[in-house]
């Protein structure tokens, strides 16, 4: 904030300094001092409504496109998760509660329960964040 007003104040200083000195280069000398302070005012306010638009603008953020994800079949085969529990895994992984998972599935909390211990012991984890980052490095979720 500081930074702006001093750069504006510097300007405003610059500004009138060489309106002055074309004054006296140039111009007749009998301009009174409101002439200048209106020529400054004027450049200050365009300058200020450009700098608003500017500023006010809405951004648009700019997302690379997320690469296609392909899942590792390979260790799908080797851990031996099946079909379920990678569905559990993944939903898991987007942060839902065992409940919305079951929700989701129409199936029991009990079941997802029993779902994410197979998980927890193929992936040899102990904790649901350990079993979402392993998932990520063995290429079964994105």
């Amino acid at each position: 904030m500081w930074k702006t007003i001093l750069i504006y104040a510097l300007l405003l200083a610059g500004l009138t300094a060489a309106l002055k000195f074309l004054e006296y280069k140039y111009l007749l000398r009998d301009l009174s001092l409101e002439f200048y302070l209106g020529v400054v005012a004027v450049v200050f306010t365009a300058l200020g409504v450009w700098a608003g638009i500017r500023l006010n603008r809405k951004k648009t953020l700019v997302v690379n496109a997320p690469a296609t994800f392909v899942l590792n079949e390979n260790n799908v085969r080797q851990l031996g998760i099946s079909k379920r529990e990678l569905e559990v895994l993944g939903l898991m992984a987007q942060g839902h509660s065992n409940q919305e998972i079951a929700e989701k599935l129409f199936v029991s909390a009990n079941t997802i329960k029993t779902h994410l211990s197979n998980l927890f012991l193929k992936l040899e984890v102990n904790k649901r964040t350990q079993a979402v980052q392993r998932a990520k490095e063995l290429g079964l979720i994105p």
